[in-house]
């Protein structure tokens, strides 16, 4: 009798050239291609965690939403994390989250989920270079401006 098991594929397909890749110099420019590409319909009502992955000129692949989830919170799986930055080769990541009450500053569950990803991040050579958190007018807070990554 023969084994058969599933196959497992494992692809990135890039639909822009890398000279069309925009380049992330700062947090403001992070944060505003990340909120010009957030679904504004959404931003004030529930939750999402999204990450920039980026090459090693932190040129932006793409961006990718981990969860969405309520009003106060959204649930983030690590293994769904690594995984994208992994399949996408990424070297560097940028995380964000946006707070729909219009609240800046992280919560103490903001700041450990961020320390966790920084730890398994830095056993996989990917480098976290910030965590934003967005709120619906465009403004942001930045983990790395602020000296707390």
């Amino acid at each position: 009798m023969e084994t058969r098991i599933n196959e497992i594929r494992i692809s990135y397909r890039p639909k822009l050239k890398a000279e069309h890749w925009p380049k992330i110099s700062s947090s403001s420019l992070a944060a505003r291609v990340v909120f010009e590409n957030w679904d504004h319909n959404t931003i004030a009502v529930y939750e999402s965690f999204k990450i920039l992955l980026l090459n090693n000129s932190n040129k932006v692949k793409g961006i990718y939403q981990i969860s969405h989830g309520g009003i106060t919170g959204t649930l983030v799986d690590l293994r769904l994390l690594f995984a994208v930055a992994l399949k996408s080769l990424s070297v560097a990541l940028i995380l964000v989250h946006n707070h729909p009450s219009g609240t800046l500053r992280p919560s103490e569950a903001d700041k450990n989920l961020t320390r966790k990803i920084k730890s398994g991040a830095d056993f996989l050579d990917i480098k976290i270079l910030d965590h934003l958190i967005l709120i619906p007018t465009g403004e942001y807070y930045s983990f790395a401006d602020e000296g707390i990554l």
